[in-house]
Parts: structure tokens; sequence; C-alpha cells
């Protein structure tokens, strides 16, 4: 390990490139309003999939910790670069001024940091966050502009009042977008051209390890009362927190397990029984262990606008681990997912219907939803984006080459 000029620590590999088609790709610049090892998710998933055939620069949005305005470097994948911009108090809190900011340092980093130094001339520019679009736009000779649209982020809490404005930028730039919902899918069809929906996929090795005979139960719930019935993913303002509250109630002699890092909640403020358990992040690696003891798995989610559009992860996981699963009306788990993933519209609908999988659990419904999740890996969905976007590129090369000769 090496100390730098960005004062960070830089972790340099012996990693190559693949060879042949893949090896000739394009590097890819993300920019990101999740961390890096935050929740393995989409944006996770799918740039770890891409990593092996190019180099990737994952910018996050910055922290404000630093005696001095620096960047955080790091590679906690072979060819994946995690770059966090790290603020001190004096610079501005506008965003334009913030995204100012940190430009002149990623400019630096990306022609001196030896893991960034020569890898990136030519760029996928590839947008989860629309808020430093307006600034990063046209700053890294990119190639094709991509916007994977995950959530309506406009629609979250605390969300900026400026984020439409933003995204209206970056969709004006966007050669292709992609949304993780149906319904986010309509939405921005009425504003781009070129609009694809992939909704979320799954490693279906990784969570088959919960059906498992070999894959050993973690001690803080091994011991609990069955039925168990538990959720992970995000613990934020899209649970319905009266109903995980009523839901520990009505299985008093069972248990409640909730996995998941708190986000934009009180902890102190979430309903507490004794037989309710917030067991806050788990490792992704850990998570197939975890499902293994639950006898339902659960979408307790909220009707509200933060899970208007949201197309979940965990319902293909949940399916891949084997195990019944109760959600909410959630439109795009009532649009996708039903019947295999039983939903209920009122809160007493939803208790028994867990009871009811918990005690006879719907061994087709199972099967089918295992068939489903086989059917939908994230291998199948990022060969698929990445077509769209090797086709924008050829697009935008043949636009400059018109533009040239006319």
């Amino acid at each position: 390990m090496q100390k730098d000029k960005f004062n960070t620590v830089a972790h340099v590999n012996n990693s190559t490139f693949v060879g042949g088609e893949r090896g000739a790709e394009l590097p890819i610049v993300v920019h990101s309003h999740l961390r890096w090892d935050f929740v393995w998710q989409r944006p996770q998933q799918i740039l770890a999939r891409l990593a092996p055939g190019r180099r990737i620069a994952f910018i996050e949005e910055p922290m404000w910790d630093a005696a001095d305005t620096c960047l955080a470097i790091t590679e906690p994948l072979p060819n994946i670069v995690r770059i966090v911009p790290k603020l001190c108090s004096s610079v501005q809190r506008d965003t334009n001024a913030q995204c100012t900011e940190i430009l002149g340092h990623l400019r630096a980093a990306f022609v001196e940091h030896p893991l960034l130094a020569g890898r990136f001339e030519r760029v996928i520019q590839w947008f989860y966050s629309p808020m430093v679009a307006p600034v990063f736009l046209g700053k890294f000779n990119a190639a094709a502009v991509v916007y994977d649209c995950m959530d309506e982020l406009a629609k979250f809490r605390g969300a900026p009042a400026d984020l439409p404005e933003r995204e209206a930028v970056l969709l004006a730039a966007a050669d292709v977008v992609f949304t993780g919902g149906y319904q986010l899918f309509r939405r921005k069809s009425r504003l781009h051209q070129n609009v694809h929906f992939y909704g979320c996929g799954v490693d279906v090795n990784h969570y088959g390890k919960a059906r498992d005979d070999a894959t050993t139960v973690p001690g803080d719930v091994a011991s609990l009362p069955h039925p168990i019935v538990g959720y992970f993913g995000v613990v934020d303002e899209r649970l319905d927190y009266e109903l995980i509250d009523a839901l520990a109630t009505a299985f008093a002699d069972g248990s409640v397990v909730m996995i998941g890092p708190f986000a934009k909640v009180d902890p102190g403020k979430l309903p507490r029984r004794s037989n309710l358990h917030w067991l806050g992040q788990r490792p992704y690696d850990a998570l197939p262990a975890y499902v293994k003891s639950f006898d339902v798995c659960l979408m307790p989610f909220a009707l509200n606008e933060a899970t208007e559009n949201i197309n979940q992860t965990k319902t293909l996981e949940y399916m891949a681990a084997g195990k019944p699963i109760v959600s909410t009306a959630v439109a795009d788990v009532v649009r996708n997912f039903t019947p295999i993933v039983q939903v209920a519209h009122t809160r007493e609908e939803f208790i028994t219907l867990v009871r009811r999988a918990s005690s006879s659990p719907d061994a087709a419904s199972i099967a089918r939803g295992l068939e489903r999740a086989r059917a939908a890996t994230w291998d199948a969905t990022v060969r698929a984006m990445l077509a769209h976007v090797q086709a924008a590129v050829r697009a935008r090369q043949g636009a400059q080459r018109q533009l040239v000769s006319a």
C-alpha cells in the first residue's frame, strides 16, 4: 500500500483486463447517490458484472469530514475504483459549488492517480444521481451518457427541491435511459425517446445458499422462536412501521427479524417489542444464511410517494432463497410478481397471509418463484443493458460523423 498526494490509500493489484471484445470496451465513470459499501443492490450488481471487461470509476456524493478537500480513492473490487470526495466546512453548501470544487480534484486524480491515470481517456458516463449532472456533464469526454433511474428520488424524504430540474438536464443529455421499475418506465418514456425497463435481477447461486443444508444459520437468530418472519433491506421511510408493530403483536410467540441499515429514520422511534429484532446491516455474503432462518419473507412497505415506483430487488432474492413471500400492494409487485408473491391490501390481510404462509407454505408457489428467479439473472439483465449502451455509442459516433461531413 502506498500513500499518495490525494491523501488516500491506493490498493494497487495485478488484475488485468479481459482480452478480446470485452477488453476493448470503454471505461465507465459512474455518479452515484449510494455508497459502494452500503446495501449491495442494483448499482453494485450491475457494475461488478461490467468490471471484468473495463475500468470503472465510482464517484460518490461528498462527505463533510475533512480538514481540506480531498478524494478518498480505493479499489474495493478489481477494476472498480471508488472515489469519495471529502469536503471541509468552508466549501459552500450549494450543490453546483460543491461539484465545481470536486471537479478540480477529479481532473487531477484522473491524470495523476495510479488507479486512474491513462485509463479514462474516453468513457461511458453513467448516472444514478441527477444532482451532479449540470456540472459534470460534458467534463469526462463521454462517448455516451447513461441514466439508470432506479428510483424516483424526488419523491424521497428530504429530497432537494431542485432535483426535478437537475433530472431534466440529465434527461436532455442522456443517450439511453434505464428504469428499475415499470411505473418509472411509463413516467420517463414521456420525457425521453430511448427508455428501457430492466427490473431487478438476482444472483440465484448466492441466494440459493439459503436452500443448502450446509449453510449455517447465524447465532443471533438461530435460537429465536419460530415462526420467524423476516425482512432484509434498507430501513427507511418506505416501510410501514405500524404494520411491523402489528405483526410483532400478532406473532407474540414467534419472531419478527428486520435486517438492514437505518436511513432517514430515528432508530429510537421505531416500534419496540421483545420479539421484534432490529439487527442492523449485515454483510451481503451473510444474507442467505439469515434468510434460511425465515419461515416467511416480508415486504412490509408503506404505500406512499416513496414506494409508488419501486421495483424491489429483494423480491427475486427471496424467491431464489425458496421462501414464501408476503407483500403490501406495491404497484410493481402487484403487476410483476403475483400470484407468486401473496399481496395484502390491508394490515389485517397481511397478518392473515403471513400466518397462513408460515403454517402451510405453498410449495407450488415457491417452486414457481425459484423458476422465475432462475430466468431473471443479473447476468442476463446486464448483457441486455450493455447492448443498448453500445448502440448508443454507435449512434452518437454516427451523428458526429454526419456533423463533420455536413
